[in-house]
């Protein structure tokens, strides 16, 4: 008996793990990666669907540089969230679950709004997030003043070293700002690779125009596949989030150029093994068509070995031979031209 329900509780335990496994492999939660653009004042509405399989679901916003906040979890049957932290009872924020779908709505954007939001689902230990959907709110006052600019693209070598360059124009907001890296490889989202607070040793002051112009540099060395993708230099400054138009990095292997040499090789040994076939093809039409009328002749063609090096320069060479019969009244003539070509 003890053994039976040793047995059924081993059975019991494999199940459960299969199950969680099968959840696992299998993705519950679907959110297509997007960017969303949006004036001051205006709304925005982001979606997420689940699987019949997720119990509950999950809003975070990650601002930039910040750590996930949650925005409001809401059960399989409910039709509506419980908010958490800043966004409880905040009306500009609202949550409907229709379906397996879930929709945040943010209404009245403020530039604080700005940021990557997620939604994601959670299964006993099994937690899934979506791919996220970043909303960027514009203020166009700001936008007036301030801007992002980034050194432009280009090929590098494998193992040499580059500096990117960051120029921000932070208008008249005058208080600290903070600059972020970030590189996108196309393959995954952009990761955050270098964090920097501005001050005033990297910025210059306008008298005229009172806006703080900042250089930034990100020095990158020892270069190598890894590194290859997209950098994208970001400013966050009074409540506002601008992005540079990115600069991309192109790696050039040397195994591009070793590749490019080895088709050279072959295609001049090709070239080499195809005049020698051209040479002894020559030697033997000529001693064909040729030389039929004396040996003499014969002995004065060009061997394979001339008609080679006949082809560095270019000469024609005319013999004429006149032959008599035996019988005088008819005279045999035969020409024999020799040629070579220079490439």
């Amino acid at each position: 008996l003890r053994e039976h329900v040793r047995d059924s509780a081993l059975l019991c335990v494999f199940f459960g793990f299969s199950q969680e496994l099968n959840y696992l492999r299998k993705s519950y939660i679907h959110q297509e990666r997007s960017f969303v653009s949006a004036e001051v004042g205006s709304s925005v509405t982001l979606q997420c669907s689940y699987g019949t399989e997720a119990a509950r679901y999950y809003w975070y916003k990650q601002s930039l540089g910040q750590k996930l906040q949650i925005i409001s979890i809401s059960y399989k049957f409910a039709e509506s969230g419980t908010f958490h932290d800043e966004f409880k009872d905040n009306p500009r924020f609202t949550v409907e679950n229709i379906d397996g779908k879930s929709q945040l709505s943010i209404s009245d954007l403020k530039p604080s709004d700005t940021g990557t939001y997620f939604c994601a689902s959670g299964i006993s230990f099994v937690f899934e997030f979506g791919e996220g959907a970043t909303v960027s709110v514009k203020n166009p006052v700001l936008e007036n003043t301030a801007w992002v600019r980034q050194s432009e693209s280009g090929a590098v070598q494998t193992g040499s070293s580059v500096t990117l360059n960051c120029t921000v124009q932070t208008g008249s907001c005058g208080g600290e700002h903070s600059v972020y890296w970030f590189r996108h490889s196309g393959e995954s989202h952009p990761g955050l690779i270098y964090t920097h607070r501005g001050n005033n040793n990297e910025c210059e002051k306008s008298q005229n125009t009172q806006t703080h112009t900042c250089m930034y540099d990100l020095p990158i060395k020892n270069l190598s596949k890894s590194h290859a993708g997209t950098y994208y230099c970001a400013v966050a400054s009074c409540g506002q989030v601008l992005f540079g138009n990115g600069t991309k990095l192109d790696l050039e292997s040397e195994a591009v150029s070793l590749s490019l040499v080895y088709f050279l090789s072959a295609a001049l040994i090709f070239t080499v093994i195809l005049s020698v076939l051209l040479a002894f093809t020559l030697h033997k039409m000529h001693k064909r068509n040729c030389c039929q009328t004396s040996g003499y002749f014969c002995s004065n063609l060009f061997s394979p070995l001339e008609i080679l090096l006949l082809f560095c320069d270019l000469h024609y060479a005319a013999v004429n031979a006149n032959q008599l019969s035996r019988s005088r009244r008819h005279r045999k003539s035969s020409e024999c031209v020799y040629s070579a070509m220079t490439q």
